[in-house]
């Protein structure tokens, strides 16, 4: 199978938060959403945003081994029924922040006096003045001190003297968007089976229509990517931008990013190896047991695979020249991020190896000696055992032979550049040749757009046809990547039931609900049908009902009070039948 991938740069990251607010104002700028940030960029260490998100104690997100097998830490399918309607495992509106604006108006409309007019905080829920207390990027350059530093979970890890070593040392921006995991337990937890994963690029997606606002998925993503939106009473979450993604171009995050840290390409994986190695016993060995499930595009054997399982060949070609390939498998200096929640993830990143570098410049020290650097991270364990915790489940030997290669390159290419007499063993030490080191030099350095961005346009599975250039969206296609088997043909009504105008009978409202609701797969948003005059044919929005009375459309209206051309039509049951009860 084939996944479009994200590696980060951390290295790079400036912490501008241009493209937390680009995606901001692409995906989440309305109703519901304010609160929201698909992407967002974190000062570590810090709480991050949720707070507290990566404690797992707590959220129980993820996956955990229970006697061999994986399962859910939100538990199995009984414990995840009993908690459908009181779920305590989810994160309040104080854990992400209160969402605000400011009073703008006040500074117009305030009529002449002796005080400055001022605009104070205003709730963006309910409008109601508000104190700015958190904020989704409150720890920025540490700006939330040692009183809040000390409530990140991975720094609870270690000892108060690492604590305190760790803030004066060393600082990290950590951008994180949804991971598009090969194993998702959000996927996995969904009881209405909303959430799932694209076959043709990977990616996780929400079906609006299938949603019942269980939020499930949200306790269950260990990544606390998935967000309700209260106005629609649906899941939400990163969508890794699939519409540009199938017209080939990067997502919107990688386009406005400043420092230029982010690289898609297609990675190619055999998914029978997936459970085998999310289930592997020893937590630090994840990163390797994730490695063995990537294929190589470049064995003739496993391109002709690839092929034969319906891949394109352009997409092979693409996962040959895949610069997320390259830096995770070829060079080995990306790592995923907590790999111990087992969800096998696929945004990687590059550690930061500016702070050992600024330490010894400041310390008197060559930042840029072979010999120095080399120590220097040998001895700088602070930062190695972080950055473990972080992306290889404690086990610092990955991190330190990144930094070692990374350390390596700048030593090379600073000798290339000041026309100095270059010297192989340098490369040789990390387990590089001197082309490979240049290659993997000009990938993070100097490489332009379409290095950066290597993504071949979207393609329909072959069992639904290609709808060719100029198809539009393959959402699109009848029964192709995206829809639920037996989809709907008219997309009109994938996304929005008709309308019974009044008078229309039982059977003729019936009848609707069956074209609409043709196709039971697409959960039911398009088959459970409600029959009385008038009525929009949809589902029963329990999340919205103010508990006084009984919800409308909720039951069948008796024949005998039905209205003259009104019928007893029963809402269907994802069927799209509109048959009476």
């Amino acid at each position: 199978m084939a996944q479009v991938a994200m590696v980060m740069n951390l290295d790079k990251c400036i912490g501008c938060h241009t493209c937390s607010v680009t995606c901001k104002q692409t995906w989440t700028n309305r109703t519901g959403t304010e609160y929201a940030w698909f992407n967002n960029v974190e000062t570590r260490p810090g709480q991050g945003y949720p707070r507290g998100h990566e404690d797992q104690d707590r959220w129980r997100g993820g996956w955990q081994l229970k006697h061999g097998r994986l399962v859910p830490r939100t538990g199995g399918r009984a414990r995840r029924l009993a908690r459908l309607f009181a779920n305590p495992e989810l994160p309040t509106l104080d854990d992400y922040y209160q969402p605000w604006t400011y009073d703008y108006e006040n500074l117009t409309t305030a009529p002449l006096g002796d005080d400055l007019p001022t605009a104070r905080p205003r709730s963006l829920i309910d409008g109601s003045p508000t104190d700015v207390t958190w904020g989704p990027n409150w720890d920025d350059d540490l700006g939330g001190g040692p009183e809040q530093l000390a409530a990140d979970p991975v720094l609870r890890k270690m000892s108060d003297k690492v604590r305190l070593e760790y803030e004066q040392a060393f600082m990290f921006y950590l951008p994180r968007i949804c991971e598009h995991c090969l194993n998702p337990a959000c996927v996995a937890v969904c009881p209405s089976g909303a959430l799932y994963k694209r076959v043709e690029d990977g990616i996780v997606l929400v079906d609006q229509d299938r949603c019942r606002g269980w939020r499930m998925c949200v306790s269950g993503c260990p990544y606390k990517k998935v967000y309700f939106n209260h106005a629609t009473g649906k899941a939400e979450k990163c969508t890794f931008c699939y519409p540009r993604i199938e017209a080939g171009e990067p997502t919107v995050c990688s386009e406005t990013c400043v420092g230029r840290l982010r690289y898609l390409g297609v990675m190619l994986y055999d998914p029978d190896k997936v459970g085998e190695a999310a289930a592997t016993t020893d937590e630090q060995d994840l990163y390797e047991a994730q490695l063995g499930c990537f294929l190589d595009p470049d064995d003739p054997e496993v391109a002709r695979d690839a092929e034969e399982s319906g891949i394109p060949h352009d997409w092979v070609e693409a996962a040959r020249r895949s610069p997320v390939r390259a830096l995770i498998t070829d060079y080995r200096v990306a790592l995923p991020l907590h790999p111990e929640y087992r969800t096998m993830p696929m945004v990687w990143y590059v550690p930061p190896l500016s702070p050992v570098v600024d330490a010894l410049t400041s310390s008197g020290h060559d930042g840029e000696d072979p010999a120095s650097l080399f120590g220097a991270i040998g001895s700088l364990r602070i930062p190695l055992e972080y950055l473990a915790e972080l992306f290889t489940a404690g086990d610092t030997a990955p991190v330190e032979a990144a930094l070692c290669r990374l350390a390596a390159m700048r030593s090379h290419m600073r000798r290339v550049n000041l026309g100095e007499e270059q010297d192989p063993e340098i490369a040789r030490s990390v387990g590089m040749d001197e082309r490979s080191m240049r290659a993997m030099y000009r990938l993070l350095a100097l490489a332009k757009y379409e290095e950066r961005y290597v993504i071949p346009t979207g393609y329909t599975d072959p069992a639904g046809g290609d709808a060719g250039p100029g198809g539009g969206c393959s959402l699109d296609a009848a029964g192709g990547p995206g829809m639920m088997p037996g989809g709907p043909l008219d997309p009109d009504t994938f996304h929005a039931p008709p309308l019974v105008p009044a008078g229309v009978s039982a059977a003729a409202g019936a009848g609707a609900g069956a074209g609409a609701g043709a196709g039971a797969g697409c959960g039911g948003g398009h088959g459970e049908q409600q029959a009385a005059a008038g009525g929009l044919l949809g589902r029963v929005n329990l999340l919205n009902w103010d508990g006084r009375g009984r919800p409308t459309g909720l039951f069948p209206r008796p024949a005998a009070d039905a209205a003259p051309g009104e019928g007893t039509g029963a809402s269907g049951s994802g069927t799209g039948s509109g048959e009476p009860r």
